[in-house]
């Protein structure tokens, strides 16, 4: 039986929206009952953003609402017409330049919304650096004022499934469950220093201007 795209994304959203069992969320999305019932408790998966199966074209809404009138019917994914996503390899992660200048809103989401994340977790994520991310932590990057926080999956600096898998680490990683494998990155090969010739976000000095309340 073929699965979801993002299985995981789309259970949390079938616990949060559906009157599904467990087990039917469980089948549909490749995990065992227990998991899922770890999801309606808040136990698993902390942090996943949950994606809707219907609206990302793998669930009708008419098998959906069958499943839910019958307990024991299990559900269907349905022929996807999106493009699947290719997995990225290994290294710096390149970003267009017209995409550089859209880094600091998406750091500024990214700490207001998963504080979780470490900041090499963030550099390996959206292409950028640790001295860029203490600016826009510290609201004394250039553009300060003008930033504002927005989703980096939304601006296509990464995935919806490099955001989950990173979350989920930083999950992981906070329970110690996993070693903090993003300690030794490497920032002299980080994108920003690749490209520091043609990078956006140093190529202005520091605004004296008032800083955003993006973090409030």
């Amino acid at each position: 039986m073929s699965l979801p795209l993002m299985p995981k994304a789309t259970a949390v959203w079938l616990v949060e929206n559906t009157s599904l069992t467990f087990d039917q969320i469980a089948k549909f999305c490749g995990l065992h009952p227990l998991e899922v019932k770890g999801i309606a408790d808040g136990e698993v998966f902390q942090g996943i953003v949950g994606q809707d199966p219907v609206a990302q074209g793998q669930l009708t809404q008419e098998e959906l609402d069958r499943a839910q009138a019958n307990p024991k019917a299990e559900l269907k994914v349905s022929a996807s017409t999106n493009p699947i996503p290719r997995a990225r390899s290994k290294g710096p992660r390149y970003t267009p330049v017209s995409r550089r200048q859209d880094r600091p809103d998406a750091i500024a989401w990214l700490l207001r919304n998963h504080p979780e994340l470490s900041d090499a977790q963030l550099c390996r994520l959206i292409g950028t650096t640790k001295p860029t991310i203490k600016a826009v932590r510290e609201r004394s990057h250039w553009n300060s004022q003008n930033i504002k926080p927005v989703d980096p999956v939304t601006l296509g600096l990464c995935t919806q499934i490099e955001l989950d898998q990173a979350v989920q680490k930083a999950a992981e990683r906070t329970k110690g469950d996993v070693d903090d494998e993003d300690a030794d990155y490497d920032e002299a090969t980080a994108p920003e220093v690749l490209e520091a010739a043609a990078e956006v976000e140093g190529s202005e000095p520091e605004s004296d201007g008032p800083a955003s309340d993006w973090q409030n």
